[in-house]
């Protein structure tokens, strides 16, 4: 595997220019509504529009539009099509992938390639022309080669004129909506050190926020507000204390670990305006697997957090897997809910489904653990949840490095061992869904084991852009997949729908269907309350982004990326050979009666 330890000084200046390239198509449209701060907290109220990543702040990827439904889904049919680019590998990795959300706003839809690119398509009268492609001119080879789980990119944002995206190399980028045309960049990670950017970035009143990738190089993790106005930081939050912070005598070693901790944020996160808090979630802890190397609780690692949003503060934490020696982090989503509580009462939750298999419904007001339960069929690691704590049943605060289920644990004395869920997760970045008409949270699952082994870490063998995992997995074990639903009243599962594959690309939730993809190139839509399969179309490509929702012209349709990236084919094929035969692409579908 090649890794490159220096750049040179032709790929630093076009990591550093301050100018990308804009590639104008066909006839631009008039100046296009301005997107402020108060239209994206009223998202939910826009229907037909598509304005943050996750559908609104609070993450559930629910829409109203109900054109479509149970009864007449079974028509669904493409509407068209459109080739995108981006399929090109770099670095480590033979070729680009698609995990992006579609934004539309008044029929003008904003999507990224792998590489982050950004294409302008105007959707009205039932087909998509493409108006303009931003092309950020990302070094490839530098970029991806410290990728560490494909060339992916999940997507935009929009604030006033401007569509605000990241790039592979770190950059925050400005684009005028009209002209495609960039008007500002800045750096914001730096891959120097082994970090990069995938996620879409989070519009909070007049600042982007922004997530970084990079636990496996040895990075120390962040959280980072730009303001979009000055084009300057305004805050940026470490995941890994400083020695004068909260948390940091959570790590007891004596070989400063915490400055090479981990602790990614590679996934969008949800905002609260009631409560002014941005609840982002935190990766695993580095080195992956070797854990003694790092003893202590290691926070904020395999952590959800509640930020101050106007300075970064940390207001509370709740961790899921003390001292982690699976690489299951927390980093999904965050889906901010109310349900009816006790005594008349209303429960504010936010739910997170976990790698380690565990779903959690956590007090977004202060952290605390209310309920969790495995949405997995097979956990190993641990006999299960305390019920007071949420904590697993073994863990012991007073020891520094914890074995949890010492049978199936990796560690240095049991080197080579299978864990169920593996280290992909019960559930990976893919996002879920929440139906707040039938309370039913959509997660989808992949349904794993496989086999670690660990390899003993020292600070001798830290080094800049090299991974830094302590060992790494193996897949003897076939995968396969669902989409469960969770009652989020009572905490129960409430169904399960059975994939042939994991569930690489995420939900849309309408108020009676389910939209889904698999791996193996098929759309579905499920019935919303029993799950049941009502309507499917195969792409013929991998899907690996999730579905959305919007309509135009007073047109309901559904879109979907399609085009197999990320990890899976790189570093879990194994345990899903008939996706071997998946070929590369780069294809935007959309469908409608």
């Amino acid at each position: 595997m090649k890794h490159f330890t220096k750049r040179r000084s032709s790929l630093r200046a076009a990591l550093l220019a301050t100018v990308a390239v804009a590639a104008t198509i066909g006839a631009l449209p008039s100046r296009a509504d301005e997107v402020t701060p108060e239209r994206l907290l009223n998202a939910d109220k826009e229907a037909g529009n598509w304005l943050l990543h996750h559908k609104d702040f609070s993450a559930t990827r629910f829409s109203t539009l109900n054109e479509i439904n149970k009864d007449n889904v079974k028509n669904l049919k493409v509407a068209w099509t459109m080739q995108l680019g981006g399929v090109e590998g770099g670095g480590i990795w033979t070729h680009g992938g698609l995990e992006g959300t579609p934004i539309v706003e008044n029929g003008m839809m904003y999507v990224t390639d792998g590489w982050g690119s950004v294409y302008k398509i105007d959707t009205h009268g039932g087909k998509g022309t493409l108006l303009w492609k931003m092309d950020p001119k990302t070094d490839h080879d530098w970029a991806g080669a410290v990728a560490c789980c494909g060339v992916d990119n999940r997507g935009v944002a929009l604030w006033g004129n401007l569509v605000i995206s990241h790039t592979l190399d770190g950059r925050l980028i400005a684009t005028n909506k009209d002209t495609g045309q960039v008007a500002w960049q800045r750096q914001v990670a730096n891959p120097d050190k082994g970090e990069v950017i995938t996620g879409a970035p989070l519009i909070v009143k007049n600042m982007a926020i922004s997530g970084v990738a990079g636990a496996e190089y040895g990075i120390r993790g962040w959280i980072a507000a730009t303001d979009l106005s000055t084009q300057k930081e305004v805050w940026r939050t470490y995941t890994i204390p400083g020695k004068d912070d909260p948390g940091h005598e959570t790590w007891k070693d004596d070989k400063n670990a915490a400055a090479s901790g981990g602790g990614s944020t590679w996934v969008t996160g949800s905002y609260d305006p009631a409560t002014n808090t941005i609840v982002w979630g935190v990766g695993n802890p580095g080195p992956d697997w070797d854990n003694e190397y790092r003893p202590g609780d290691n926070l904020y690692t395999d952590s959800s957090l509640g930020l101050d949003a106007d300075t970064g503060k940390i207001k509370w934490h709740y961790q899921h897997t003390p001292n982690d020696p699976y690489d299951y982090d927390s980093v999904a989503e965050n889906v901010l809910v109310d349900v009816p509580g006790p005594n008349g009462s209303t429960e504010k939750l936010a739910l997170e489904a976990d790698r380690n298999g565990f779903a959690y419904a956590i007090n977004r007001t202060n952290g605390k653990f209310v309920w969790g339960l495995p949405f997995v069929k097979k956990v190993t690691w641990t006999k299960g949840l305390d019920p007071e704590t949420g904590k697993p049943i073994e863990y012991d605060s007073s020891k520094q490095v914890q074995l949890y289920n010492a049978s199936v644990t990796p560690s240095r004395q049991n080197k080579v061992t299978d864990i169920c869920p593996g280290n992909m997760g019960g559930k990976n970045w893919p996002p879920t869904a929440y139906n707040p008409q039938l309370k039913l949270w959509y997660i989808p699952v992949i349904e794993s084991c496989n086999r670690i082994t660990v390899e003993e870490e020292t600070p001798a063998k830290l080094k800049p852009r090299e991974f830094w995992t302590g060992g790494g997995p193996s897949q003897p074990v076939r995968i396969t997949g669902s989409v469960t639903a969770i009652d989020v009243t009572t905490g129960k599962v409430a169904g399960k729908h059975e994939t042939q594959f994991p569930n690489l690309g995420g939900i849309l939730a309408t108020p009676d269907l389910v939209f889904s993809g698999q791996p193996s190139g098929e759309v579905v839509a499920l019935d919303g309350k029993t799950l049941k399969k009502l309507w499917e179309f195969n792409t013929g490509g991998g899907v690996n982004a999730p579905p959305m929702t919007f309509s135009v012209d007073g047109k309901q349709y559904v879109a979907i990326l399609v085009g197999l990236g990320g990890a899976w084919d790189k570093w879990f094929i194994d345990a899903t050979p008939e996706l071997k035969k998946m070929q590369p692409g780069s294809m935007l579908y959309v469908f409608a009666l």
